[in-house]
């Protein structure tokens, strides 16, 4: 037995011996770590896929959601990929994203109902006004006027005189939403055509009440025309501007300009207990 010990000992304490085995498991740390990691990333893992295309606002259900085995790698490599879906169901497809069919689910595709304002009227300036202009599939060039396009618009009318007006009224004013007659985004989804039937502006209060203006001269042919411009144009907007004084002179002759005071609750209490007086 102290032979045996002796030879261990004898065995262990030289340094080549010891060299070898210190090698020999790292290599065999290095094998497993590397095999535990390299299993790690090949494991399949399930996650949610969509069935079919879904469109933007729209409410997403278990029917619309599939499963398939993707790489744990593929999932390690996005934050942003939902794997669970209990966060999917009965939350809505985000404004201005469609979904693809077969395509996975993102974080930043879906969010929840109370979260959806219409984007139309988010973050618009304080003394700006959302203007709403009837269009229709003709005056939109054929539904080539989009969300983001910074466009001019022109005046058509008639003078005192019986002569055609015709000139730009307003110019580089963007275009934050196209609408359908059912207050749809028109383009937020690729399953169905719709028909442009508004297009809205956020606009200054003296321009909207200019343009409300004009649209509501009974002097017949009055028209607000739309008239897109170049990808330069809304690449590098101007300042949004009433491009006419004589149009906008025009328009104003036509109306009255109502005062803007405001009674208080002060002062028609003051207003009541002088007219008291008074009697």
């Amino acid at each position: 037995m102290g032979n045996i010990l002796t030879t261990i000992k004898r065995f262990l304490g030289n340094k080549n011996t010891v060299t070898i085995i210190g090698v020999i498991l790292g290599i065999l740390v290095l094998y497993i770590g590397y095999n535990y990691r390299v299993k790690q990333a090949t494991t399949p893992i399930s996650v949610p896929y969509a069935k079919e295309e879904i469109s933007s606002r729209t409410q997403i259900t278990s029917d619309m959601i599939g499963y398939r085995d993707i790489s744990r790698s593929v999932v390690n490599e996005s934050d942003n990929l939902i794997t669970d879906a209990n966060q999917l169901i009965n939350f809505y497809v985000s404004y201005g994203t469609t979904i693809p069919e077969n395509s996975m689910f993102y974080k930043s595709q879906v969010i929840k109902s109370d979260e959806m304002p219409d984007s139309a009227f988010a973050d618009i300036p304080n003394g700006y006004t959302i203007y709403s202009l009837k269009v229709d599939l003709h005056s939109t060039y054929g539904n080539s006027i989009y969300p983001n396009n910074y466009i001019d618009l022109y005046f058509k009318g008639v003078d005192e005189a019986g002569k055609v007006m015709f000139g730009k009224l307003i110019e580089s004013i963007k275009v934050l939403a196209v609408k359908d007659s059912n207050g749809n985004h028109v383009f937020e989804t690729t399953v169905e055509s719709r028909t442009p039937a508004e297009l809205l502006f956020a606009v200054p209060d003296d321009m909207y009440l200019l343009l409300m203006k004009a649209g509501y001269i009974t002097r017949s042919s009055i028209e607000i025309i739309p008239v897109p411009r170049n990808a330069s144009y809304s690449a590098n907007p101007g300042d949004t501007l009433v491009s006419s004084d004589a149009i906008r002179d025009f328009i104003l002759a036509q109306s009255v300009t109502l005062p803007q005071n405001v009674t208080t609750s002060t002062d028609t209490n003051n207003n009541e207990n002088n007219n008291n007086n008074n009697q």
